[in-house]
């Protein structure tokens, strides 16, 4: 059973278990979060699509830390014109636990 859902502006294929890094969630670890809008929801074949949503379907996960990703350069160049400047970034996160899909 997987399910897709939508959190942060990404969509994510989830099933329960799974370990999942997402956009941060205002929640604090220990804490568990609800999903509602689920995009679709398989289960050995059985496929539900909403448009857009699935109404009634929810996904909830377990908060397991918060924390910061990966960190990126950018790098800004112009030939020709001695321009150039460096950065870096790194995105806040959250991972979760998925515990459960509830079917709508």
């Amino acid at each position: 059973m997987f399910a897709i859902i939508e959190t942060g502006g990404k969509q994510y294929r989830v099933a329960p278990g799974d370990a999942v890094s997402v956009e941060r969630l205002p929640s604090e670890p220990g804490a568990t979060v609800e999903f509602d809008r689920v995009l679709l929801i398989s289960n050995d074949g059985d496929v539900k699509i909403g448009a857009p949503a699935i109404s009634g379907a929810k996904v909830l996960a377990h908060v397991l830390e918060q924390g910061r990703g990966k960190k990126i350069t950018v790098f800004k160049y112009k030939a020709k014109s001695n321009y150039r400047r460096k950065t870096g970034h790194r995105q806040e996160i959250t991972r979760l636990r998925v515990t459960e899909i509830v079917g709508g």
